[in-house]
């Protein structure tokens, strides 16, 4: 591209372009990495809550140092959405040079870019923290997260059977089941509550907008992984914060952000943890500064709310796809 031109990237085209893969998954890693190592400024989350529509719209960045961009994103969950046939989230990119600043490029991806990014930093707390061995793996909630999810852990583990269960309609959930069985090629079945998904499986992910925690410590038992997907505001929750007081080992993707909109709140506000808790992020865990599962039977949480330097990941990844492939519509500006 020539100097001032503006690449713009539908979703399709995204779609076509980036997928849930080795590479994808590698360049997460490395952004983890770059943030453990000190090599990355990224502002806190802004979050714009509108209670009156029962929506939240985030802006989220970050700049790895030595990168030759970075991304800003706009993100939007609105769950009463799909009642309207619409999409309960969406989001868009802008990236941006690192050098001077000016626009490379517009993704208007709806959001689908953080499903992928999201998707692979589940693939990654897993290959770390997940019990080699998993035959059964669960997934709560069956939307497009509970989905990605599953299909990165396959990227990890080869496991054998999955258990589900959602609140969502039968039909929805009947759709989810039939859908995961073609694309896992494992049986996919549903379970009859969320406590028999965790006694039934050594690995664990929680993907809903749940508000009150519902993942009880009683359940928890020996060698079990959980994966906390759900909560990316101070309004959301899916554990109950005793259940961090189970875990041999707990880790998260940015202690300071999780400790203001993940699970790790929880367990703040009830005094399970504290300063002094030892919480490992996944970047030191990558870099052997930290270790992750050493023991099948250890109990392992991981808390993921995302960050905006996974964000510039996954957009570059993009960028780079598509001027090797010469995808996308180039504005003169």
């Amino acid at each position: 591209m020539e100097y001032g031109d503006v690449l713009v990237l539908t979703e399709h085209e995204l779609r076509k372009l980036v997928s849930l893969n080795e590479r994808t998954v590698a360049q997460i890693e490395q952004g983890f990495a770059e943030l453990e190592k000190g090599n990355a400024v990224m502002p806190a989350v802004m979050t714009l809550q509108l209670p009156d529509a029962g929506g939240a719209v985030d802006v989220r960045s970050g700049y790895v140092k030595g990168l030759p961009s970075i991304a800003v994103k706009t993100a939007s969950g609105f769950f009463s959405n799909p009642d309207l046939g619409l999409p309960s989230c969406t989001s868009q990119m802008l990236l941006l040079s690192a050098e001077n600043g000016l626009l490379l490029a517009v993704l208007l991806d709806n959001g689908y870019l953080t499903e992928v990014r999201s998707a692979a930093a589940g693939a990654i707390a897993a290959k770390y923290m997940a019990p080699r061995f998993a035959e059964t793996v669960g997934v709560i909630g069956s939307g497009i997260q509970a989905r990605m999810q599953l299909e990165a852990l396959k990227l990890e583990r080869s496991f054998k059977r999955v258990y589900v269960y959602s609140t969502d309609s039968d039909e929805r959930t009947e759709i989810f089941l039939s859908d995961m069985k073609k694309k896992l090629k494992v049986p996919v079945e549903q379970a009859e509550s969320a406590e028999a998904v965790v006694a039934k499986s050594s690995i664990v992910v929680t993907t809903t907008p749940s508000r009150e925690g519902y993942l009880r410590p009683e359940w928890v038992h020996p060698g079990l992984h959980i994966t906390a997907m759900g909560s990316d505001s101070a309004d959301k929750q899916e554990l109950v914060p005793g259940v961090l007081r189970t875990a041999d080992i707990i880790a998260c993707d940015l202690r300071s952000q999780c400790i203001r909109i993940g699970e790790l709140r929880g367990g703040i506000e009830q005094g399970i943890i504290s300063d002094e808790t030892p919480i490992q992020e996944l970047g030191a865990i990558i870099l052997g500064r930290q270790s992750g599962r050493v023991d099948e039977d250890q109990v392992t949480l991981c808390d993921l709310t995302g960050t905006g330097v996974q964000d510039t990941m996954i957009a570059m990844l993009a960028y780079e796809l598509a001027n090797e492939k010469e995808v996308g519509l180039r504005i003169k500006n």
